[in-house]
């Protein structure tokens, strides 16, 4: 299945944080933090103005991108958790 976000969405896939064992104390899973780090996998034509023009995104496929934590709607994409954000809840990217 390929979803193609519409409009000034961008679909992203969360990057594996990396376990950092301190103390000997392992964090279970649902303890820790989802990562604000991303990968951008399809974004949209761009932003419809008022007027009818489409101005095109900032971040294109391949792009690396900080979230904030509560961002977007989760989806499952080919059994792959993905988000789904509107580009304005893009905090930056990732160079």
């Amino acid at each position: 299945m390929k979803v193609i976000p519409l409009h000034d969405r961008v679909l992203l896939k969360r990057m594996e944080e990396q376990e950092v064992k301190k103390g000997g104390i392992i964090i279970p899973d649902t303890a820790k933090e989802k990562p604000q780090e991303a990968e951008v996998i399809e974004v949209g034509k761009g932003r419809v103005t008022e007027d009818g023009k489409t101005i095109a995104l900032d971040v294109k496929k391949g792009d690396k991108v900080l979230i904030g934590k509560f961002s977007g709607t989760e989806v499952m994409v080919n059994d792959v958790e993905h988000i789904i954000v509107r580009e304005e809840e893009i905090l930056a990217k990732i160079t």
